[in-house]
This record gives C-alpha cells, sequence and structure tokens, in this order.
C-alpha cells in the first residue's frame, strides 16, 4: 500500500508515516496542482490532502480507474473534496475532529481580546517608535468581559469558544445553528442570523465551509450589525462575502473584524490590510506541534485502519 502526504507535517508525523507505511511525503507546502492530483488518484492507495488540495468532481471524473482508495484529509474541513464525487469513484473520505477543538477556540479568543483591544495596532505603534507614554485617553478599544456574544454555529469549536467566553470573561452567550442545543452553560438560541448579529456586541463564526455557508455573512446580515459590533472569523474565508465586508468596514457599519481566514486565501486584500481596525492572522487556527501532530496521527490511525480492513475511525 503506498501512501502520499501532500505537505510536509510534524517530525513525529513524518516519522511515523515513514516507519509504519510505504509514504511519500511531498516537499512543497503550496496546494497540489491538478497534474499533481491526478497522479495521486493513480499511483496511491491512501492519499492525505489537506486544506487547499482541491479534490473536485471534475479531478475525479478524469481518473476514470483511480487506484486510490482512501482521502485521509489532515484537518477537520473537508470542503475542498468533493466528497459524493468521491465516493462514487469508490473513494472513501476521512477528516479530523476533535484535535482541533481546543486550539481553534483559542484563536477566536486570540482574535476577539486582540481586536478589541486594539493590540496589534497598539504593538505596531511601539515598534515604529510613535508610543511617547500613557495617557488616559490612549488608544481606548471595547470592554470584553461581561458583553453580549452571538456564536454563528454551535458544534464542537462553537462550544469551546462559548464555553470561554462565559466561565472566561463571564460573557452573554447567544448563538444561532440548525437547532437548539442542550449545553453545559447558559445561552440563548437566537434561530435568525440578522436578529442575532443585531443583538450582540462580538459575532464569532464557527461554521463549517462549503456550498451551504457561503458567504452566510452577507451584505444584509452585516447591516444588521450595530456599529460598535466586532466580526470574527475563525471558519472558513468563504463563510463571509469579502467585499461586503470591507465595504462595511469602511463605512463604519461596523466596528472591525478578527480574520484568521480569507475569501480567496492566501490573498488578502490590500483593503484589509490597509485598515487599523482588522486583525489579520494566517490561518493559525490549529497552529501548535502538539495539535498539528494529533491531526496527523488521527489521519494515520485511519490509513492504517483502511491497510487493516477495519472500520474507519471518522469517516465523513
Amino acid at each position: 500500500m503506498k501512501l502520499l502526504i501532500t505537505r510536509p507535517m510534524t517530525d513525529a508525523v513524518m516519522e511515523r508515516a515513514r516507519t509504519e507505511f510505504d509514504a511519500e511525503i511531498r516537499k512543497e507546502t503550496s496546494p497540489l496542482t491538478p497534474d499533481e492530483m491526478q497522479r495521486a488518484l493513480t499511483e496511491f492507495d491512501v492519499v492525505m490532502p489537506t486544506l487547499g488540495d482541491l479534490f473536485s468532481a471534475q479531478v475525479f471524473a478524469d481518473v476514470s480507474d483511480p487506484r486510490c482508495k482512501l482521502l485521509a484529509n489532515f484537518g477537520v474541513g473537508y470542503n475542498h473534496i468533493d466528497v459524493d464525487a468521491a465516493s462514487a469513484s469508490g473513494i472513501a473520505v476521512t477528516n479530523t475532529p476533535g484535535a482541533v477543538t481546543d486550539a481553534t477556540a483559542d484563536i477566536a479568543m486570540t482574535l476577539l481580546l486582540t481586536t478589541a483591544r486594539r493590540v496589534g495596532e497598539g504593538e505596531r505603534i511601539v515598534r515604529a517608535g510613535g508610543w511617547h507614554g500613557w495617557h488616559p485617553a490612549q488608544m481606548l478599544g471595547h470592554h470584553v468581559t461581561g458583553k453580549r456574544v452571538g456564536i454563528v454555529g454551535m458544534g464542537r469549536i462553537g462550544q469551546a469558544i462559548a464555553r470561554r467566553c462565559h466561565f472566561g470573561f463571564s460573557m452573554q452567550v447567544a448563538y444561532q445553528s440548525r437547532s437548539a442545543k442542550e449545553l453545559e452553560f447558559p445561552a440563548e438560541f437566537v434561530p435568525d442570523l440578522s436578529a442575532l448579529a443585531a443583538s450582540v456586541d462580538f459575532l464569532v463564526l464557527a461554521v463549517p465551509g462549503g456550498a451551504e455557508t457561503q458567504h452566510l455573512i452577507n451584505a444584509p446580515v452585516l447591516e444588521a450589525m450595530n456599529p460598535n459590533t466586532l466580526l470574527i472569523n475563525i471558519a472558513r474565508g468563504e463563510v463571509v462575502d469579502e467585499a461586503a465586508l470591507i465595504a462595511a468596514l469602511q463605512s463604519g457599519q461596523i466596528a472591525g473584524a478578527g480574520l484568521d481566514v480569507y475569501e480567496f486565501e492566501p490573498k488578502v486584500p490590500q483593503a484589509l490590510i490597509d485598515m487599523e481596525n482588522v486583525t489579520l492572522c494566517p490561518h493559525l487556527g490549529t497552529a501548535t506541534e502538539e495539535v498539528r501532530t494529533d491531526m496527523g496521527y488521527l489521519a494515520l490511525d485511519n490509513v492504517a485502519a483502511f491497510i487493516a480492513g477495519r472500520a474507519l475511525l471518522t469517516p465523513v
């Protein structure tokens, strides 16, 4: 059984892959090209892809009899894989839920606090030598403790964010999801997204990517937000209509944004870069040694199960 890992991983993951499997580890950090995806499907039994490796319906259609029978995705999100087309080609798909939950929730809080308290702007001033001492009206930001936060999506990650907001910062939690949840903390279910957006100080996005959530945050939702509200996105870039977000920020329709993902990633619009009230991170959601290793191990656990003929651990 031949395994292709499409990007370099942590040392621990690569060592395990080489020890346990006949593994080829691609050196490039960029997504697979169409030709590389065709090779992956025709020359390998298992492929371990990740974000940006766009296994579309067309890619599967171009390979009539794929050798590959499993895409063991590295990441909880798999909207870059057409799962229906993969299944029609006889290819199973797995992902790595659970391993990413706390790290992604931590990044959400990092963005919320950094944007609210103008930390990025302040650090740039200090580094540029522009800070001339403390004074009472210096760089006034948004208070966080006790404020109302709206969370869009109340799955594993949404709940982890909500726990941090409630227990850590005494925030009033409201949320929008497909249905109300039984939670271990007080939270108000608001089924209408625009109504939620209109009622909170911070709107945090924690939904999966894909066709159902593309441009979920659009001009009407942004128009419903209060001028003092901050938008935080740790979900997928395409969940937000980036052009509408830029317009809302430029007009003062909303107060700011904290972004870890972008609609046309890795391209970041210059308009966002130029705004001091926007915090920009390079998709750091799961970027810790421990978490990335746990993700890789779970993907490899699925590979091992597949090779041994056992049930896959985390099929999608």
